[in-house]
C-alpha cells in the first residue's frame, strides 16, 4: 500500500502548476489502474476524528492540525515485490514538490494478535 502523507505540498505551487501536478498524478493512478499494478485508491478528507481512550471516550477533531505527515489519501498496489512497490512510489509526480509516500506491505494477520 502506499501513503500519501503531507497534504499541504500543493501550497508551493501557482493554481496552474498544481493543476498540472494533479493531472499527472491522475494519469500515473489511471497507468497503474490500467496494468493492474493498483486496484484502488483514494484522497482522504481533511478532517476527521481521533479517537483514543478506553471506550474510546476520547475524542478530538483530527488529524491535527499542526501534524505535516497526515495521511492524505493511499493507493492499493498488487504487485509481486516490495522493490515493485518501492518503484512505483518513486514515480510519484508529487515527490518533487514536498509530497511523501510511505510503502507498506499489508499484513496478513495483525503482529498484536500473533503475540497472544
Amino acid at each position: 500500500m502506499l501513503l500519501f502523507r503531507g497534504m499541504e505540498w500543493t501550497k508551493a505551487l501557482s493554481p496552474e502548476e498544481a493543476q498540472k501536478v494533479m493531472g499527472q498524478w491522475m494519469a500515473w493512478f489511471d497507468e497503474l489502474i490500467k496494468d493492474g499494478r493498483a486496484t484502488s485508491g483514494s484522497p482522504l478528507e481533511a478532517a476527521g476524528k481521533v479517537v483514543s481512550g478506553a471506550g474510546g471516550k476520547v475524542v478530538v477533531d483530527g488529524p491535527y492540525a499542526e501534524s505535516k505527515e497526515a495521511v492524505g489519501g493511499y493507493f492499493y498496489l498488487t504487485v509481486k515485490t516490495f522493490e515493485e512497490a518501492m518503484s512505483i512510489a518513486q514515480a510519484c509526480p508529487g515527490l518533487p514538490h514536498g509530497a511523501v509516500v510511505e510503502v507498506r506491505p499489508i499484513a496478513g494477520e495483525c503482529a498484536l494478535a500473533e503475540q497472544f
